[in-house]
């Protein structure tokens, strides 16, 4: 069953900042897709709402990705760390059981991503449900692994026009793609992308 690992974190040094993700979306994106059991990633930016400034998508065949030696033996973003801040990993599963797939963005959609930094699980599954009521159609995941910053991660894909209230007690934050949606060749039939 495949797992979401998704990335997230501010960029610090605004003249560095095009060189990193010209860096990350292009050089970075391969070096990793030619990993073990890494299937797919996208970047985005936040443009409205709360959160931090990136965040990459990736799914994965399975947690074992990283202690793989290909993974293990060149991890990390090297020159780039000292201008890395707010940095998290975490990994999550479908929370229906189902295998994790990837948003696929059309032209004028936008990412929407619902977290609970720091809460507890039963705070984040009561809000989900508020959150369901009020915007149904969130796609959860729940933590599994690494950082655990949030004990449940909301997905969703909106049209780039669309305004939502802010729900207190939720950090809720709207992405537009900075990279392509990027697919390895696996010879596994599961769907990677919904």
């Amino acid at each position: 069953m495949n797992l979401a690992y998704v990335v997230r974190c501010n960029f610090n040094d605004a003249s560095r900042e095009a060189a990193w993700n010209d860096w990350y979306s292009g050089p970075k994106l391969r070096q990793m897709l030619a990993k073990p059991h890494f299937l797919t990633v996208q970047r985005f930016r936040r443009v409205s709402g709360s959160g931090r400034n990136y965040l990459a998508f990736w799914t994965i065949a399975s947690a074992d990705a990283f202690t793989t030696n290909e993974y293990t033996s060149d991890w990390g973003f090297f020159e780039w760390h000292p201008y890395i801040v707010d940095w998290s990993r975490d990994l999550f599963e479908a929370r229906n059981g189902h295998s994790v797939t990837a948003p696929k963005l059309r032209p004028r959609e936008l990412l929407r991503l619902v977290s609970f930094e720091g809460a507890s699980e039963a705070y984040a599954t009561d809000a989900h449900s508020q959150i369901d009521a009020e915007r149904p159609g969130t796609r959860w995941f729940r933590s599994v692994g690494l950082d655990r910053h949030t004990p449940l991660l909301g997905l969703s894909v909106e049209k780039s026009d669309t305004a939502y209230a802010a729900i207190a007690g939720v950090n809720e934050a709207f992405y537009e793609p900075i990279s392509d949606l990027v697919i390895t060749e696996q010879p596994e039939a599961l769907p990677l992308v919904r």
